[in-house]
């Protein structure tokens, strides 16, 4: 059996936690005040992590 390896870059850690809620808001039917704006946020912050490579 392969151990699965664990990806330690921050920005691909962000990315995982971005499309978890992303999958998770619509299905918990999640309303709160603010999150679009915390997603978008969420979003850039793992896309310049990444870009940058950390």
């Amino acid at each position: 059996m392969s151990k699965l390896k664990v990806s330690k870059s921050l920005g691909m850690i962000l990315l995982g936690i971005w499309l978890i809620l992303y999958g998770l808001i619509p299905v918990l039917k999640l309303s709160v005040t603010g999150l679009p704006m915390i997603m978008q946020v969420l979003a850039i912050a793992a896309g310049v992590l990444i870009v940058l490579g950390l």
